[in-house]
């Protein structure tokens, strides 16, 4: 008879990053399913703009802004601004049902990713790269039910 330990002896051991990036995209998952985001600090130009945003008990945005907003964190970290550019010009956070109005939390939770990320490489002295950042949105669009979404060719 084996010992219910014999089973996790035979596993294959998982990589210390890989634990990492599961471990931090359940973090920021847990983050973004409260509202508002906790930011911990802010410049006064931009706490202007996403003051309403930030104030306690504003409403929750839709979850097409938090999906939309992973998509736009991603181009980020995989250094694509053509794609996000393309993506506000031609507006096309509507074909996910969004409108202009949801345009400041959609800039704000894909900015609030985008340091999240940019931190986490810092405090590991960049041994987390671009690579492993989208690697982490990528578990976060599977929590959100979201195919991952490469960067759409320029019109």
């Amino acid at each position: 008879m084996t010992s219910r330990w014999e089973h996790l002896l035979h596993q294959k051991p998982i990589p210390l990053l890989e634990h990492l990036l599961d471990e931090v995209a359940r973090l920021l998952g847990a983050e973004l399913r409260c509202w508002p985001l906790n930011v911990q600090e802010l410049d006064v130009a931009t706490g202007r703009a996403f003051a309403e945003l930030l104030a306690a008990g504003s409403p929750r945005p839709p979850e097409a802004v938090f999906t939309e907003a992973l998509r736009l964190a991603r181009w980020d970290v995989e250094h694509a601004p053509e794609a996000a550019d393309d993506y506000f010009r031609n507006r096309r956070f509507a074909d996910a049902g969004l409108t202009e109005a949801h345009r400041s939390a959609l800039l704000l939770v894909s900015r609030w990713l985008v340091e999240q990320l940019r931190s986490l490489g810092e405090a590991t002295e960049g041994r987390v790269k671009s690579r492993e950042m989208a690697a982490v949105l990528t578990r976060l669009e599977r929590g959100f039910s979201v195919p991952a979404s490469p960067a759409p060719a320029p019109r």
